[in-house]
């Protein structure tokens, strides 16, 4: 082997290394989602702190990943394609940090409601959302390494299914807010738990839209798909 090929063999393991620190990451991102909403549905605080308390490990993860991605960029002098890749993959690991702290913003809320009032049906509506969100995230992370268009495609289109679910909640909690004050802190605390979740929507589009460009070698040229319910503001 060449000292270029053993520069390429070198490289190839890196990113592979690299890229499966991504994917763990994503999955302790999917399980934080989907658990802070299992507790927020439950009332189930304990749970809830759990998911608090495991964002650590996500935080960890994203400095681990800008570590040695930056040591890969110094070390092994990457091509253009490849500096891409990486790049995309310390964007992506931001981008999974963030939906972490929404995940965690989730399981804070959950602490405050667990125990008071419930209203009925909007916690389903939540779960619904979140595993739409997740299978969003799941999808977007194998688009991006496996760099395939139309899964990322298919992907940033499921961004309307969020906007909806999250439009038709808003109407709901607004109703019980007028038809009942009593309502109205409980129902404050759902719309920001569910801005949290469509927001983690966004950000699986944003990785969806990473794996578009190292396919194709360009950004979306359209506009993300929206659902137009409601403005940017949720009124």
């Amino acid at each position: 082997m060449t000292r270029d090929g053993h520069i390429m063999a070198a490289f190839d393991r890196d990113l592979e290394g690299l890229l499966a620190l991504l994917v763990r990451m994503g999955g302790l991102v999917e399980t934080a989602l989907t658990d802070s909403v299992a507790a927020l549905e439950a009332q189930d605080a304990p749970r809830a702190e759990q998911v608090i308390a495991d964002d650590r490990a996500i935080d960890s993860l994203e400095e681990q990943i800008n570590t040695e991605a930056a040591r890969i960029i110094a070390l092994r002098t990457p091509t253009a394609g490849d500096l891409r890749m990486v790049l995309a993959v310390m964007r992506t690991a931001n981008s999974l940090e963030r939906v972490g702290d929404y995940a965690k913003n989730v399981a804070k809320r959950t602490r405050v409601l667990a125990g008071t009032r419930r209203i009925e049906g909007t916690a389903g509506t939540i779960r619904r959302m979140t595993a739409v969100v997740t299978a969003m995230i799941s999808d977007a992370l194998t688009a991006l390494t496996r760099r395939d268009a139309a899964l990322a495609r298919k992907v940033r289109q499921s961004d309307i299914d969020v906007d909806q679910i999250y439009n038709t909640l808003f109407r709901a909690l607004v109703t019980h807010m007028l038809e009942d004050p009593a309502n109205i802190s409980a129902a404050m605390h759902l719309h920001f738990i569910a801005k949290n979740i469509e927001r983690a929507g966004d950000h699986a589009t944003g990785i969806a839209e990473q794996a578009i460009y190292l396919a194709t070698g360009q950004m979306p040229s359209d506009d993300r798909p929206k659902d137009s319910g409601l403005d940017d503001d949720g009124a």
